[in-house]
């Protein structure tokens, strides 16, 4: 296995709070090579939780405009991977909550 760094930082919405408290579901922006596999043995051995599922979808970055004395200048922000983590429903991750 690679020596590389998976997860890159969790992502917390509106919508993954509902989905965290109802569907035992969490997000995290990861490593764009990272397969399946590589992610659910990361979250397991960071987290010490069992993973049920793993979800991934690859994100285009956004397109960028900025005004400067020479003019426009575009630019885009760079390609993420983006993955949805399901617990088994007797784990829970503390990484969000504040109690």
């Amino acid at each position: 296995m690679k020596t590389r760094i998976t997860l890159v930082r969790p992502l917390y919405t509106e919508k993954m709070a509902g989905q965290q408290e109802a569907l035992n579901k969490y997000a995290f922006q990861v490593d764009r090579d990272a397969n399946k596999i590589e992610i659910k043995k990361a979250i397991e051995t960071k987290f010490e939780v069992k993973v049920k599922s793993v979800r991934t979808m690859n994100l285009s970055g956004k397109m960028r405009q900025q005004m400067t004395r020479q003019g426009r200048f575009s630019g885009r922000r760079p390609n993420w991977k983006k993955a949805i983590i399901t617990l088994e429903p007797d784990y829970k991750l503390e990484l969000f909550d504040n109690a």
